[in-house]
Order: C-alpha cells, then structure tokens, then sequence
C-alpha cells in the first residue's frame, strides 16, 4: 500500500498540467434522446475483444465497460473492494478469503458465483505477466461455497490485491465460468461480463462501430467513484464507439457536434480545437504513456543481441518523441531508463547504451560487423493508420536504413499488428521482427507490472525474452520490503534490461483528449472511464 501511494506522489511531481480550451459558450439545445447517447472516437479500431488473449489498449478499454473487478484501483492507487464485499488474511499472509458482494449478476441474468471468479483468475493467470507472478505463488484457489474464493499462497505475497485491482496492460476481470474455461490462448468472442455496460453484439463491425448498452442489473457500490473504484454510477443509456481514421475528418466531426468525445486528438490539431467555443481541450490521463519499440527474441536477426544493442544505440528517443508530440516540451520526456522520471525507481543505469542526438553511424555498422549481421531482412510492421505509432516506425525506418539494416517496412492497419505480434512463426511465415507500441506509464512504476521487462522466455509478452537473472531480481523485488533494497534491484534490472536490449524505451509522452462542452463529469485516469459521465 506504501509503495502505492509513494508511486502516486511521484507521478504527480512528473505530471504536467491541463490544457483547457476557451470560454464557455451557451448550451446548444438537444433532444433528450440525444443526450442519452455517447458518441466516443477511439484511439484505435477494436478488433480483439478479448483481454486475455490480447493486450491493445482499446481491448483493455473495452473491458473496462462490459466487465468488473475483484477489486478496484482508487485515484491514490490504493486498491479498494469492488465486485468484493471485503476479505480476511490469515495464516502469516500465506491464506485470503474474499467474500463477493451479494446480488450481483451477469448480462445473460445469471448470478455472479465464486467459481466464476476462480476460473476467470486461472485464465488470466495463465497469460498476464503480474497473474503469472501470482501463480507461481499459489498453492489453491478455490471456491468454498457461492461467495467465498480462497488463495492459499505458498509463501506471502503482500501485493496480492494490488494484482486482483491491475489496470494494464491486461485487467483481471469476471466472466461466467463456461466462457472462462475457454483456452487462454484462444479469442472469447462472446461478451458476457457483469460490469456497468452490455456489449451489443449485433451492432458491432470490427474496425468501425463497437456499441455500448447501460446495464440495468448493475448494482454500483454506494462510494463515490475514484478511478476503477467505487460507485460506477452510469448517467447515460449507450455509448458508441465510432472508429474515425482520418484525425481532420474527427476533428470536424466533433466541432459539428456529430460525435462527443475524441480520445487522442493529434497534437497538430489541438490549438484549432482549443479555439472552438463548443469543445473542450484537457488532459485527463496524469501519467503519461510509455512508448517502447519491441523487438522479436524467438525469430530473424533481432534474436542476435548485437543488432538489437546496434538499433538500441541508433535511435535517438529524442527525435522519436518529436516526431510524435512536436516541440513542446511539457509533453514529452527523452530519453528515459526504464522507469518513469520523478518516481522512486527511476535511475540512470545503462543509459548510456540510448541513442542521441548524434550517431555514430561508423561505430554502429562495426558493431553489427562484429555482431555477425550479414544483411538478413528485418521486418518492421508499421501501422499506418495510428498517427502517433506511424510517426515512431517513421523514425525507426528511417534510422536502420541509415545504419545498413535491411529493413522490410511493411504497411498494416493496427489491428493487424495486434493480431500479427501474437505469431512466433519465422519471418517468411509471417512473422516480424519488430513494432512500436505505448503503454501508460503507470505499468512501468515497478518491475511487478513491467510487461516488456519480464525474461520468462514462452510466457512472456510479445517478442518473448528468455533472461534467467532478470527473473530472479524481479522476484526479490517483489520480496522485498526495503525501499533502499528494492531502488538498487531496480537498477540491477534497468542495467540488464539495457543491456540485453531487450527493447527500446521511447521516452513517454502526455497527451490530451477532446470533449463536446456539455459532455462533463469524466474521471481522471490512464483511460477512458465512462461511468459518472453526462451530457447535456
């Protein structure tokens, strides 16, 4: 609890402040209908529906409305009983029980059981880093009767509830036992949650349209809301979530009031919107997100270490949050380590390994010489239809061409990279050696919910290093009750994390959303939360 509250005050130090537009305006006149109806603009297209199986940031959002936690995060990062009336710890840490709230159900009407709860932990355990951790720790877990689930540990894992209320990259959430009994490594299809939104699935068209209907059997908890926990109180009927690829065509569509709330306008576009007396401008996410470019560790020349340290040494963070953000410098940092700036982890172990302003192009060619690269193809999946993803692989591209990498930079939509990065087929197969992606900053606080920096081989995410060391500093991390002890495990995993190349951090960036005036009440956050919200 004290390490999450510390992480909390760091980021706030971190964090810049919101951008808001102009003015208020009068209120535009509409019909009730109308303004029971949310129109949101995504980030990105929703083409894997499963949590489990995937970990697209806009998979993650989805889950947020149609399913519900154990336990929830509040705004100081203190996690908080949601689906969970409470629990009892016993037997020096090592025995939890937790005990669900009564009447709570799914959206087919069945009730919320204890062994729903127990298979959704096992298939989400069995695929997500922070689940993995807990796992191994895990002796039983068990459903006693219908509201009572029982952990019995092995040894004491204080971080226990921590884990149960996780945000990113991959929540664990409850569904019905039949539809968590299915392969973790298969795609559930059918949504089924108990959470304060219905998933409409005869309106949904992958890459275009994903509908939303208010749960009336949503029984909130009578807290007031704080980020993931509390009352989830839904003041609106549905919510559309309308894929829009074209940034300017989004943008005139919020200005026209054809849709309500744009997720991540692009930088270029806010100083327009921030004039327009009828749309607001503000950053809701604190954090910031967390861009690292990941390399292949099974397939093609990336599971060389010298070309990935090459690469590691070629690209210049810098530019890369240039590319994304612009100039403004309150909306990037560049470089970074492996741990956000201003949080109790951050260090500067290894950083000399990062690229910068100035290359070194002879050095690096030699050190591929050296390397043993002899020109084998490297792929690079680019997806051009995310603005800020296309500009990262812009500068990646760009930069291993200039130091004799022979790059196949191939153009995709992002869903296809979502679906391709789960491949560990050979290059000619299919398979790819490289892609950009974000994730919130929040992840990368500590090593427990780091998912590039995990060296469990198979199991790991995507791109699947095998560090043996690695491992072992994580889990004395995670034993570890010494502040001072667990900053210098950190640097320890920084320093390998580097040196291995295991992947590139990017740097991490702030960006601001776009709502309609009447559209008020949203919950700061690493994503967007739509209950407490209204329109007006």
């Amino acid at each position: 609890m004290q390490r999450r509250h510390l992480l909390a005050a760091g980021f706030a130090i971190a964090a810049t402040p919101p951008i808001l537009s102009s003015a208020l305006a009068q209120p535009a006149i509409i019909r009730p209908e109308a303004a029971r109806t949310l129109r949101f603009v995504p980030q990105a297209a929703l083409t894997s529906l499963d949590t489990v199986w995937g970990t697209a940031t806009v998979t993650r959002n989805h889950a947020f409305l149609v399913f519900d936690q154990l336990y929830g995060l509040d705004e100081a990062l203190t996690p908080q009983p949601q689906m969970a009336q409470g629990h009892v710890v016993e037997d020096d840490g090592r025995r939890w029980t937790i005990t669900l709230r009564p009447g709570l159900s799914f959206h087919d009407n069945s009730p919320v059981l204890a062994r729903d709860c127990v298979a959704s932990l096992k298939r989400w355990m069995a695929r997500d880093s922070m689940g993995q951790t807990l796992a191994d720790r895990v002796d039983s877990l068990a459903a006693t009767d219908d509201r009572t689930i029982v952990f019995r540990l092995r040894r004491k894992f204080p971080a226990l509830l921590a884990t149960l209320a996780k945000l990113l990259p991959s929540p664990p959430v409850m569904m019905p036992e039949r539809l968590a009994n299915t392969d973790p490594f298969k795609q559930v299809t059918e949504m089924v949650g108990s959470g304060p939104f219905r998933f409409v699935a005869d309106e949904y068209v992958s890459g275009s349209l994903a509908v939303y209907q208010r749960f009336a059997g949503y029984a909130p908890r009578g807290e007031a809301a704080s980020l993931t926990a509390g009352g989830k109180r839904v003041l609106i009927d549905r919510v559309e979530w309308k894929v829009i690829p074209e940034p300017a065509t989004a943008a005139a569509a919020l200005r026209a009031g054809e849709v309500d709330w744009w997720e991540i306008p692009l930088p270029d576009l806010i100083p327009q919107l921030a004039k327009d007396r009828q749309v607001v401008v503000a950053r809701l996410d604190p954090y910031g997100l967390w861009p690292v470019l990941r390399f292949n560790h099974l397939q093609g020349p990336t599971t060389n270490r010298a070309v990935r340290q090459a690469i590691l040494a070629a690209i210049n963070p810098a530019e890369v949050m240039q590319a994304v953000m612009g100039d403004d410098p309150t909306s990037w940092n560049a470089p970074v380590g492996c741990f956000p700036p201003g949080t109790p982890l951050a260090n500067d172990a290894a950083m000399d390994r990062l690229g910068g302003p100035v290359i070194d192009i002879a050095r690096i060619k030699a050190m591929l010489a050296e390397g043993g690269y002899k020109g084998e193809r490297v792929v690079l999946m680019h997806p051009t239809d995310q603005p800020f993803y296309d500009a990262m692989t812009q500068v990646t591209s760009a930069t291993l061409k200039k130091i004799g990498i022979n790059v196949d930079d191939q153009p995709m939509d992002w869903g296809t990279v979502v679906q391709r990065r789960a491949s560990k087929e050979p290059l000619d197969k299919g398979g790819w050696s490289l892609f950009s992606t974000s994730f919130s900053a929040l992840d990368y606080a500590d090593p427990l919910t780091a998912p590039a920096m995990r060296g469990n081989g198979a199991a790991a995410w995507y791109g699947w290093p095998t560090n043996a060391e690695l491992e072992r500093l994580r889990d004395a991390w995670i034993d570890s009750s010494d502040p001072a002890e667990q900053k210098q495990l950190a640097r320890q995993m920084q320093q390998i994390t580097l040196a291995e190349a295991l992947y590139v951090p990017l740097g991490r960036y702030f960006q601001s959303a776009a709502f309609g005036r009447g559209v008020t009440g949203q919950l700061k956050g690493p994503l967007p939360l739509f209950w407490n919200v209204t329109k007006t």
